[in-house]
């Protein structure tokens, strides 16, 4: 079979060792005679997975102890009402960052339990900066932003510092980069893209900020009872965690967070690189704002684009369409995309003759 250069925005590439030892997994777990599909979440063949993935979520992070590390239900999407049903009480104002879609859409769901102030917006440039000046009240019960922004290829290369609360979707660049996560009060993280399959969603939360609300929390929205519970409040997603476990352990095998940082630095170098020196291309994110995830670019002349794709395809590049709502191309180089794809990409705008 030949190689596919897989360029999907999410669910995304994963380390090929971790689907095979994934699908040897589904046939017959550790020689069990039981699929991982079946074996019971309560098991303590389960628990062990459920066990290994949090100890290695906060040994990657160097979470202190104060930091939870939880694996739930649902994506990102599910967080945006998650975060302000724990945090805010609906006379309160939460501060928020909108750089796009995600954080647009995470904004929404916050207004249904409390006050919002938009503290600073990318829209005017149509999201190609990520905002730098502006200030986050003192009274904000937290402030929260999108660190990558995968439509629109760009992302938070300095964190804010503030003394608020501090809450991060990381759903796109989680693992991808050294950052002091301690300093974050809540990160949650859809797992497709960096972490696992989808299905999944990571939470590391600051136990401290949890139980200030006054309203009553549904049981299985309240993030204290899967604290309390070890992510075992209702069955799990028991096999994207065990994939997720995987990755993590691919992960720091290879050097952990600071090592794989240095090889995303430099798939984005050589790719933007082509980007900045073809003449046929031209990167839609501020070059001080641009992702080292989600590449975004479009063609100079709109008329190539089907026939650049069509050339990509014969090379087995897949996935470099661009969102549906931006157009153009947009190339994600997440934790597990090899430096040779990203060549073979590199080779294809060089050869494209148009």
């Amino acid at each position: 079979m030949s190689i596919v250069h897989n360029f999907n925005a999410g669910p995304s590439i994963l380390p090929k060792e971790v689907f095979e030892q994934a699908a040897q997994a589904v046939l017959n777990y550790n020689n069990t005679g039981l699929s991982i599909l079946e074996i019971g979440h309560r098991t303590s063949t389960f628990q062990a997975v459920m066990d290994e993935a949090q100890a290695l979520v906060k040994e990657l992070m160097k979470l202190d102890a104060d930091h939870e590390v939880l694996f739930l239900h649902g994506g990102a999407s599910t967080q945006f009402m998650q975060v302000p049903m724990n945090l805010l009480d609906d006379k309160e104002t939460a501060a928020y960052a909108d750089t796009g879609v995600w954080g647009i859409k995470a904004i929404k769901e916050a207004k249904l339990f409390g006050k919002v102030d938009v503290v600073c917006t990318g829209k005017e440039s149509n999201y190609s900066t990520i905002p730098k000046d502006f200030a986050v009240p003192n009274d904000a019960k937290y402030f929260h932003i999108t660190t990558n922004n995968t439509i629109y290829g760009t992302q938070w290369h300095t964190i804010p510092k503030t003394s608020n609360v501090l809450v991060a979707d990381m759903s796109s660049d989680i693992l991808s980069r050294v950052l002091d996560f301690n300093a974050f009060d809540l990160i949650y993280a859809g797992a497709q893209k960096n972490m696992g399959p989808a299905g999944v969603n990571l939470v590391v939360v600051n136990k401290n900020i949890l139980g200030k609300v006054k309203r009553a929390i549904p049981t299985i929205m309240d993030y204290r009872n899967h604290i309390k519970e070890g992510s075992m409040l209702n069955t799990p997603p028991v096999f994207s965690i065990y994939v997720c476990m995987l990755t993590l352990r691919w992960l720091k095998a290879k050097g952990g967070v600071a090592a794989i940082e240095k090889l995303n630095d430099a798939k984005a170098a050589l790719l933007y690189k082509e980007i900045d020196e073809n003449p046929l291309f031209t990167g839609t994110a501020n070059k001080e704002d641009r992702s080292k995830m989600n590449v975004c670019f479009v063609m100079n002349d709109p008329s190539l684009e089907e026939a650049f794709l069509a050339h990509t395809k014969q090379l087995n590049i897949v996935g470099i369409k661009g969102h549906r709502l931006v157009g153009g191309f947009r190339a994600s180089i997440y934790n597990a995309l090899p430096i040779s794809s990203v060549e073979v990409l590199v080779d294809a705008m060089k050869s494209f003759k148009g």
